[in-house]
């Protein structure tokens, strides 16, 4: 019986490829907020995180009025890219269905199907609304004209009855309201609204007072009704927006007025050659005095 001859060695292993040094894709460059915010998880709770700023700020509310707290709490979620309005959309979709909520994801996709957006920007508070009829399924309605004035006791009604409100501003460096023409131009929802009003005003009856800030009455279950709005001397809203896990607490007259200013999209960022969406009479038409109310289907 012959010898069978033994099989020849396997061939060597190719080389390695070169190493290909791969640009770093935007998404994965971190902005300084996305940093700041890594790791941390938001204070939960209708009036957990107000009384906290409110602790801080103590001695700048006047002794001489009535402190109402009306909150109703929204998550909060970090933006990544210009997609701050889809962002608020989406904490203001908890709100009102929080059992059946959409993704940040679906959100952006109808967006994008719809025409409202290109890079996940809104531009328009008409496109906004429409977006959130379709992405909430509530009702909604699209306020101009501003949000003091005439308009102040319906946008106060709104939140001391615990709908959510989306309101576009400039953006300063710390996330507060600023005046850059539009050029920070940024979305933010309110939840909540702080009223100082005039003594004799409510009772601890109506409104009790809270454990750790007696001076603070908390709006719990009570009617809204009952709450003198036109006694109000001095309004805060509760607002969060996609850059920071953080309630804010901003003066009424003061986002008012960066809501009133919008005109124009930053030049730099008009000439970056990114296309964006915008309505026919650019950011001031589509912006300017402008906020969006929402509200519960069964309202």
């Amino acid at each position: 019986m012959s010898e069978v001859p033994p099989l020849p060695p396997p061939p060597p292993p190719p080389p390695p490829a070169p190493a290909v040094a791969l640009a770093p894709s935007v998404s994965s460059k971190k902005k300084l907020y996305q940093a700041i915010a890594e790791g941390k998880v938001p204070v939960e709770g209708d009036f957990e995180e107000a009384r906290l700023l409110l602790t801080k700020r103590e001695s700048s509310f006047r002794k001489d009025l009535q402190w109402v707290l009306c909150n109703k709490y929204v998550p909060s979620l970090i933006q990544d890219g210009p997609k701050c309005g889809l962002v608020a959309l989406w904490m203001a979709a908890h709100l009102l269905k929080p059992v059946k909520t959409t993704s940040v994801e679906k959100v952006l996709q109808t967006a994008l199907e719809k025409g409202y957006t290109a890079q996940g920007e809104m531009f328009s508070a008409g496109d906004m609304a429409l977006l959130a009829e379709e992405v909430c399924g509530c009702r909604v309605q699209k306020l101009s004209g501003g949000m003091i004035g005439g308009n102040a006791a319906l946008v106060l009604k709104h939140l001391t009855e615990g709908r959510p409100i989306l309101i576009p501003y400039d953006e300063d460096f710390n996330h507060e309201p600023c005046l850059r023409q539009g050029h920070k131009a940024h979305w933010a929802v309110a939840s909540g609204v702080l009223l100082g009003l005039v003594q004799g005003s409510v009772t601890r009856k109506m409104f009790p007072t809270d454990p750790t800030l007696p001076w603070l009455h908390l709006s719990e279950g009570s009617a809204p009704a009952e709450l003198p709005l036109d006694a109000a001397e001095e309004v805060y809203i509760l607002a969060k927006q996609g850059k920071s896990l953080r309630y804010q607490l901003w003066k009424l007259e003061t986002v008012a007025q960066s809501n009133a200013q919008l005109k124009e999209m930053d030049p730099q960022r008009a000439s970056d050659g990114t296309h964006y969406v915008l309505p026919p009479g650019g950011v001031e038409e589509g912006l300017a005095g402008q906020v969006v109310l929402l509200y519960s289907q069964i309202n």
